[in-house]
């Protein structure tokens, strides 16, 4: 009698779990509701380009990677007409390479680089209490892809939706074959 209750017992409460068991799955990490100001310090947000591919990448004036403005802009303006951008995002974490302010920054990218793509307010991209919404979505610990930015020019592949497709190391060329090809399959991707 007692193995029968016992069953019975174990029976129903396996029972009670299977049935009201959910799948938990970790969500997806969306950005569309990240604010964001730019470099003329209007507000904004990421779902301001809803629609479009994003190549999210915190920028710097004075670093030995600086140069891949040149590729960024390259790949902005050959890509634009088909949904994509580049998004900078100005940041002074690393080897204070990023000193200037707004004004300076907006300087420096149109007369060394003719950049046009979108800019923004200088932000913190390093883990810790001052790190924009923005890159603790993207690199914390629940994040896209937890570990911090290891350097300036680290680069994040943002598709239509707003969800984060994919992570490029800081030396990783803009215009590299692989960059590239994830650009274009995210742009195909409707």
């Amino acid at each position: 009698m007692q193995k029968i209750l016992i069953l019975t017992l174990t029976l129903i409460f396996a029972c009670g779990f299977a049935s009201g068991a959910k799948k938990v799955s970790k969500p997806a990490v969306g950005l569309h509701d990240v604010k964001i100001t730019t470099i003329d310090g209007e507000k904004s947000y990421i779902g301001d380009y809803k629609g479009k591919v994003l190549l999210v990448v915190n920028v710097a004036s004075q670093c030995g990677l600086t140069k891949q403005y040149k590729q960024l802009e390259a790949v902005h303006r050959k890509y634009k007409g088909k949904g994509f951008t580049v998004l900078g995002f100005p940041c002074n974490d690393f080897g204070g390479q990023e000193p200037g302010g707004n004004e300076e920054i907006k300087k420096f990218c149109k007369s060394r680089f003719d950049v046009t793509f979108p800019m923004f307010d200088k932000v913190v991209v390093k883990k810790g209490p001052k790190q924009h919404e923005l890159y603790s979505r993207l690199t914390g610990d629940k994040g896209a892809f937890p570990g911090n930015v290891e350097w300036n020019f680290g680069k994040f592949l943002i598709g239509r939706d707003g969800t984060p497709i994919k992570r490029f190391k800081p030396g990783q060329q803009p215009d590299s074959p692989e960059v590239i090809a994830s650009i274009k399959k995210a742009i195909e991707q409707k």
